[in-house]
């Protein structure tokens, strides 16, 4: 291993125990391994919100028989914005339509082991991301 890839090595460990110091462990595990991050083909439903922030997150849903069997997320935001958006799909793959649309700000705070008060938006971003994709699909 190089000089320069030991060091990026140290500095990446650095900068993940930082985070824990601020963020749950499930939050680490989204943030470094997120789930569905990419824009889906062909989506059944497909939301897109811009944040009070500034972020702008998609959600694409693919749904068969009522039920959410795919879900995906892009952003552009930060890593709260992505470890929201990556809770969201996981919430809502395998889930009824109407119960997805259900998933709000708090629930995904709740399952992410909450988020400082100053991310916290970005759980309300992802819930409405998410609400207005299952709206895409169903009107």
């Amino acid at each position: 291993m190089s000089d320069f890839e030991e060091s990026a090595k140290a500095l990446q460990e650095q900068i993940i125990e930082q985070a824990r110091e601020e963020y749950s462990e499930v939050v680490i595990e989204h943030w470094l391994h997120p789930r569905n991050p990419y824009a889906m083909d062909n989506p059944d439903g497909h939301g897109r919100v811009k944040g009070p922030c500034g972020d702008t997150m998609d959600i694409f849903i693919r749904v068969t028989d009522g039920k959410i069997t795919d879900a995906s997320f892009v952003t552009d935001g930060c890593i709260t914005s992505v470890v929201s958006g990556s809770m969201a799909v996981e919430m809502a793959t395998g889930r009824d339509v109407s119960e997805a649309r259900a998933i709000s700000k708090d629930d995904i705070l709740n399952a992410l082991g909450g988020l400082p008060e100053v991310s916290q938006h970005c759980a309300l971003l992802a819930s409405n991301t998410l609400r207005a994709a299952v709206d895409n699909y169903m009107f």
